[in-house]
């Protein structure tokens, strides 16, 4: 539980996100998973948003956060989408170049999940995913 002793709200707001890549393009590693990495690590402080764990792994990324309760999910999968993908045309121009792509780098939807008594199994399918596939 995260207590604000300035508005008195005691709040846990859990939720799995997902999202993928646009065709599901296996890209998300080397420099394009690191920049990923630290542009959600950014957002994350800006909107003091608590990260319980992150995997970017080869066509997607899953987060476990703690959201304050004074945002949306829909507005903080907006800022992680669209950040991380300005910033990755920005700083890697090479994948603008790819036709089918455009100028999007992230497929069209999101999963979320809320997170509640299952929040250490979750926690662990997250951290551990790629060693089980």
């Amino acid at each position: 539980m995260t207590v604000n002793p300035t508005t008195h709200v005691l709040w846990h707001c859990q939720y799995h996100l997902v999202w993928t890549r646009k065709g599901r393009c296996r890209i998300l590693k080397g420099n394009v998973g690191k920049e990923v990495y630290r542009q959600i690590w950014i957002l994350r402080k800006k909107f003091k948003i608590q990260k319980v764990e992150l995997k970017i792994q080869i066509v997607h990324v899953q987060l476990l956060v703690r959201i304050p309760p004074k945002l949306s999910v829909s507005e903080v999968m907006g800022h992680l989408k669209g950040k991380t993908a300005i910033r990755l045309l920005s700083k890697l121009p090479w994948l603008r170049k790819h036709k089918l792509w455009g100028n999007y780098f992230w497929a069209r939807g999101y999963c979320v999940d809320t997170v509640g008594a299952n929040a250490e199994m979750i926690r662990k399918y997250v951290k551990h995913q790629e060693k089980q596939e």
